[in-house]
């Protein structure tokens, strides 16, 4: 009776020991995948924008990869409207720009307000088919979607002040439609800009 009393009370230690060790497993293995599953905190740095001085001849802003404008219409004065020249022979068939005046301040980038004034001229007509000088400044802001691909990169980094020539084969104008007067389907564009107002 003795010895059954002692076994029996062997036994129920030995299951008290192993439902303690099971308890122990389950709780240390429920803390490791609590703290393990934690994502690290998300850190959001903030970096200001740089200006870029370049040189008179060319930019070459982000995905649209201007080359030099090898024979840009003369520099005229800014606030005055320009003489814009279409150059002789085949359009180009990739994007060219010219500062022909360099502005002052900051550097436009996505997202800012603008108001310039420009002239527009096709390969399709050899001549001017449009002219805010002659109408009103034109405003919009500057991103993807309002504007023509060459517009927002070809504005990358103009300062107010500036003037600033592009040559646009299609894909970056208006590609196979014809917007107006004078602009043919796949036409290549020539524009001339002069940046007066720029915020935030």
């Amino acid at each position: 009776m003795e010895a059954m009393q002692k076994r029996a009370k062997r036994r129920q230690n030995t299951r008290r020991g192993i439902i303690v060790g099971i308890v122990a497993v389950v709780v240390l293995g429920t803390g490791a995948l609590l703290f393990s599953s934690k994502s690290p905190p998300t850190t959001t740095t903030t970096v200001a924008p740089t200006t870029t001085t370049t040189a008179a001849a060319v930019v070459s802003p982000s995905s649209v990869h201007f080359t030099a404008l090898t024979d840009p219409s003369p520099a005229g004065v800014w606030g005055k409207a320009p003489t814009l020249v279409v150059p002789p022979g085949a359009p180009p068939t990739k994007p060219e720009l010219a500062n022909l005046i360099t502005g002052t301040g900051p550097g436009a980038v996505n997202g800012d307000k603008f108001t310039v004034e420009y002239e527009l001229a096709t390969y399709s007509t050899r001549k001017v088919v449009q002219s805010s000088w002659s109408t009103s400044a034109f405003s919009d802001t500057l991103e993807p979607g309002g504007l023509i691909p060459g517009w927002v990169e070809g504005m990358q980094g103009m300062k107010v002040g500036g003037r600033r020539e592009l040559i646009l084969p299609p894909l970056d104008g208006y590609q196979d439609t014809s917007p107006g007067t004078g602009i043919a389907a796949n036409d290549t564009l020539i524009f001339i800009i002069d940046l007066l107002k720029l915020s935030k």
